[in-house]
Order: structure tokens, then sequence, then C-alpha cells
């Protein structure tokens, strides 16, 4: 990571995901928020570089005044995962950036949070292959905390973990491919169906200033299913 990094002024941040169906691009600058979002699930590479460019011009700076870029981490989509990690390498590396991950659970449920004042949140994205990944958060000084670990898991699995008795939101898509996972005490939030990069702002942020920002060779995409693995770009120890 570049020496004398200051993370204790206002930072600068850069999110990038497009882990789900969604491909969203947020910027941090000067207490401005600058987002572009699209529901794009098969043009994520075409249209990524695009909204940075778009959000940096917005605020009138070039990417090397970025202080971090946070990425979508997973899980999600395989290839979305992809697209969002290589993305951030190449910005990355070309600017010697240090980059902070973000779970896309964490980032439906500080949604929730921001957007409904939830203050304990399921969250749940469609797996694929008759699978959900799965994690639960509460509302700690308005950040997403999780509770446990994320999880992939089968429908009727989780509905035996399910045992809450007071109200809570849920959020995802997970929800509406097992419709049969909604309990009576939760509450469906809409807006925070799937991971946007403005939702992730805050809580990398908090990231960044608790030491968790890594030099871009230490980017960690997290898949859940342990038979993918990420290839960092040839030449790249």
């Amino acid at each position: 990571m570049p020496e004398n990094k200051d993370f204790s002024a206002p930072l600068s941040l850069l999110a990038l995901d497009t882990c789900t169906e969604f491909c969203s691009v947020a910027l941090q600058y000067q207490g401005q928020v600058f987002a572009r979002e699209a529901d794009a699930p098969r043009e994520h590479s075409q249209r990524l570089l695009p909204m940075v460019q778009e959000v940096l011009q917005e605020a009138g700076i070039a990417l090397s005044q970025v202080d971090v870029i946070a990425y979508g981490r997973g899980p999600g989509s395989f290839t979305g995962i992809r697209i969002c990690t290589s993305m951030t390498q190449g910005l990355a590396l070309g600017q010697d950036l240090p980059v902070v991950g973000i779970s896309t659970l964490a980032a439906m449920a500080q949604a929730a949070i921001e957007i409904k004042g939830a203050t304990q949140v399921a969250t749940a994205i469609d797996a694929r292959m008759g699978e959900i990944y799965y994690g639960e958060y509460l509302s700690v000084d308005g950040l997403a905390s999780l509770v446990g670990e994320e999880q992939v898991c089968a429908p009727e699995e989780l509905l035996s973990q399910l045992a809450f008795d007071t109200p809570l939101a849920a959020c995802g898509t997970g929800f509406d491919a097992y419709p049969a996972l909604v309990t009576e005490v939760m509450t469906l939030v809409e807006e925070a169906k799937f991971p946007l990069a403005r939702h992730m702002l805050p809580l990398a942020e908090a990231a960044v200033k608790a030491g968790q920002a890594t030099d871009v060779d230490k980017l960690k995409p997290v898949y859940l299913r342990d038979t993918v693995t990420w290839k960092k770009l040839p030449g790249r120890e």
C-alpha cells in the first residue's frame, strides 16, 4: 500500500459492484456522493468503466485523486464477481491505489438500514442450483454488522435456522426465489433487493479507518462455494 496514506481525513472513495444483476458505481468526494446504476446483467463489462468515468467527471476529479477503491467482493454471480475483481485490479494498479472488499450481503443490509431504519436484517441472494447466499446483520451505530457467518445453503436448510421472534427487514433475490423463507416477522425491502455501490460507501469508509484496506495484490473475492478460485492478472505474484 502506498506509504504515508492519511485515512484520518474525509476520504475520497470509489465503489464498484457487478456481483449481481445490477452494475453500479459510486464516488464519495468532499461530502457528496455521485452514483450510476443499471440493471444490465449481461453488460457489466461494457458499462462499468464508462460509469466510473462519468462519476469522476461529475465530481471534477481524476482517478489519481481517489484514496481507496471499494469493490463488491461477493457473494454473487461468479462471472459478476470476476468482472468486479478484475476491473478493480486494473484501476487500482494503474494508480497504485489501495482497495477494500465489501460484502454484497452487507451492502443490501446497509441499504435496508439507511432506507428503512432497519435494526435487524436478513439478506439472501439466489445462488442458483437450488441454493442461496445468506447473511444476518444488526445495525451497529448505523452500519451493517454481520451476525455469525455468511453461508451458502439450500433453502430448506435455512428454514430450520430461521427462528426470529422480533420484526426484521428482509432483502435480496433469495426471498423472491423462495417465498417460503419469508416469515411473519419479516418485512421485505424491495429497495434493497440488489447490492448497490452507494450503500457500500459507509461500510468502506469504516473498513478503511479500521485498517482493512490492502494492496491490490491482496484483493480477495468471496464466492462461498469452494469450487471457485480467483486468478490474478499475468505477471502479478
